[in-house]
């Protein structure tokens, strides 16, 4: 079994919270963390430096989609970040995000 992690990166704290929470209460992720970061970045030819936060939100592979989507719905930035890591946890932890999305229709339930 494997988990997936979404990173998101968030202009604020407010905006990362929000997110984070919608994304959990509608089971698309198990769910998350939110934390302060340093950013460095090239945006409109020059490098940008500022702070952001950022979420990772644990789900399963099978809600990748419909989870990006929601995001792609209620991120502020015009070119949001969404990566993606596969990983693999203890076992009793990884059945908990599986059984914590199960009423999202995961096919593993």
């Amino acid at each position: 079994m494997a988990i997936l992690l979404f990173y998101v990166t968030h202009p604020d704290e407010a905006t990362a919270r929000r997110i984070a929470g919608q994304m959990v209460e509608q089971r698309l992720a198990a769910c998350a963390n939110v934390f302060p970061i340093q950013s460095a970045y090239w945006w409109d030819g020059a490098v940008q430096t500022e702070g952001e936060w950022v979420s990772i939100l644990k789900t399963s592979p099978c809600c990748e989609a419909a989870l990006e989507k929601a995001l792609r719905a209620v991120h502020p930035y015009q070119t949001p970040c969404f990566l993606r890591f596969e990983a693999r946890a203890n076992e009793d932890y990884e059945r908990w995000i599986m059984d914590s999305l199960e009423d999202n229709g995961n096919p593993e339930q």
